[in-house]
């Protein structure tokens, strides 16, 4: 499966959940406690990842730093998704990047 049909099929689910009862979903617990709650969780799963790839760069085993990746990639869709932010929008921003030095791009931020 392509990675552009992932990325629509859990849109449309975590669209779902937004607005399901709270008590038969994560995804709608993290929207009932609000964007605070839903940033906690992209911070905690930013550490889990962290520590997860100083982890495997030590051991050479990666499925830890893949699965926290996951976790990572999943609660900034849900933050995205609670913003009203289309994940179409970051791949946008990234294929305008593409072609770009990253040197040049980052320093027409600093501007």
């Amino acid at each position: 499966m392509a990675m552009s049909d992932i990325l629509q099929q859990l849109t449309v689910v975590l669209q779902e959940r937004k607005q399901a009862d709270p008590q038969s979903s994560y995804v709608a617990q993290l929207h009932h406690k609000g964007l605070n709650k839903i940033l906690e969780k992209v911070g905690e799963e930013a550490t889990e990842t962290l520590l997860a790839a100083k982890d495997a760069q030590v051991s050479g085993c990666n499925q830890a730093v893949i699965a926290e990746t996951a976790d990572l990639w999943f609660h900034s869709l849900v933050m995205l998704s609670h913003l009203g932010i289309n994940h179409q929008d970051v791949l946008n921003e990234l294929a305008r990047r593409m072609g770009i030095s990253g040197l040049d791009e980052k320093a027409s931020r600093s501007k």
